[in-house]
This record gives C-alpha cells, sequence and structure tokens, in this order.
C-alpha cells in the first residue's frame, strides 16, 4: 500500500515560527534565534518524520526537530548579547565596528583612528577605553582572538612582524586589565587582508587595523 505523507505539522510549526520572529518586535535576539531554529527544526524533523513513520511520525519528528532547533538556534549567548550592546554603546560615533559574525563570535574592528600609527605597534590612548570596556565582565569562558594587520607601507619583512607586534600589544593591554594571557589567543596577517584599497591615505588608514574577535564557549 502506497504510504500517504502528512507535512501539515511542518507548515504549521513554520507558520508558528514565522509569526513569532516577526510579530514580536520586543523579543530579544536569542528569542528570536530560539523561535527561528524551533520552527527550522520543527520542519525539518516533520518532513524526516513523515518519510519515516507516517502521520504519527510527522508529529513525532516535529516535535524532536522543534527541540533540537531551539538549542541549535540558541546559541547566541545573554552575555554574548550584553557585551555586545557595551560594546555599541562605548564605541558609538567613533567608527569602531562592532558585529556579530556568521559563526556567532563578537567582532570589534578597530581602525587606524583609535588603534595604531604608520609603523608603529605602540597603543593609541583613544583606544584604551575601547579595550577597557572589552575586558570589563569577561566570563572565564570567553576566549579572544586578536589579528593585527597593516597597510602596504613597507615591505612584507616588516609588515608581518608588525602586524603581530600589534597584535601582541593588544593581549598585554588586556593582560593589565586582568583578561589572563592564557584566554588571547594573537594573529599577524601583515598586508595580506585588506578591507580598502590602499592606493589611498583612507584606505591605508582602514587596513592599519586590529580586529579582535570574543567567542563564549559555552553558548
Amino acid at each position: 500500500m502506497k504510504r500517504t505523507m502528512n507535512f501539515r505539522p511542518a507548515i504549521v510549526a513554520l507558520g508558528a515560527a514565522a509569526v513569532l520572529i516577526t510579530g514580536c518586535a520586543d523579543m530579544s535576539q536569542t528569542s528570536r534565534d530560539t523561535a527561528k531554529g524551533a520552527g527550522i527544526g520543527a520542519g525539518a524533523g516533520a518532513v524526516l518524520g513523515g518519510l519515516t513513520g507516517g502521520r504519527s511520525g510527522a508529529g513525532t519528528g516535529a516535535v524532536v526537530g522543534g527541540a533540537v532547533g531551539a538549542i541549535a538556534g540558541n546559541i547566541w549567548s545573554k552575555r554574548m548579547q550584553e557585551k555586545q550592546a557595551a560594546m555599541e554603546k562605548a564605541t558609538q560615533g567613533t567608527g569602531i565596528d562592532v558585529a556579530r559574525t556568521p559563526n556567532n563570535e563578537l567582532k570589534v574592528n578597530i581602525p587606524s583612528d583609535f588603534s595604531f600609527d604608520v609603523g608603529s605597534a605602540a597603543i593609541k590612548p583613544a583606544m584604551r577605553p575601547v579595550l577597557d570596556q572589552f575586558a570589563q565582565g569577561l566570563d572565564p569562558a570567553m576566549q579572544v582572538r586578536v589579528i593585527g594587520h597593516t597597510d602596504t607601507t613597507g615591505s612584507d619583512a616588516v609588515n608581518e612582524p608588525l602586524s603581530r607586534q600589534r597584535a601582541a600589544s593588544v593581549q598585554q593591554y588586556l593582560s593589565t586589565r586582568g583578561v589572563p594571557a592564557s584566554r588571547v589567543v594573537t594573529e599577524g596577517v601583515g598586508s595580506r587582508q585588506p578591507v580598502a584599497d590602499n592606493a589611498s591615505a583612507d584606505g591605508r588608514a582602514r587596513n592599519r587595523r586590529v580586529e579582535i574577535y570574543l567567542t563564549d564557549t559555552q553558548s
């Protein structure tokens, strides 16, 4: 006998998630991610359950998939949201970019106006309050990655070690603010990852930067 699959649970679950995501403007990012994950998981679970277990399988699959999806969707923790909000407030109007990356890290991109002069790894005074705010209240489960960058002024023989020195300068400063060096990974990539055209002074200034990534290992 040919089995007829019932996809109604998937449609209902996806529709409910859409309502949750679009209809509640005051939901937190965590709640939106949870709702989105639950809806997608329920839909996928219902389809898989329908393929393997008919009507009852679709319903069970929707429930299980929704639960798994909710957990997967809720990966941007409350403390990461709070840290992002604090960094956005501390850097508002400065040109420092604070963003959540696709792989759920918090990225703080500090251009040369606040980071380093040409040929220097010395932290500018303007960057210190930003690093102070970044270091404040970091949970022990949070790991930091610092990447130093240069413009194309000078040769690779100069730029490569300079970019590493810039990252190390940030690590050293964070350690004076209570962030153990063991929790900070540093890397220098020289001028190999530009974000602007090095042909202009403005472009070189944007490329001469440090990027700081924060990961919550318990998310």
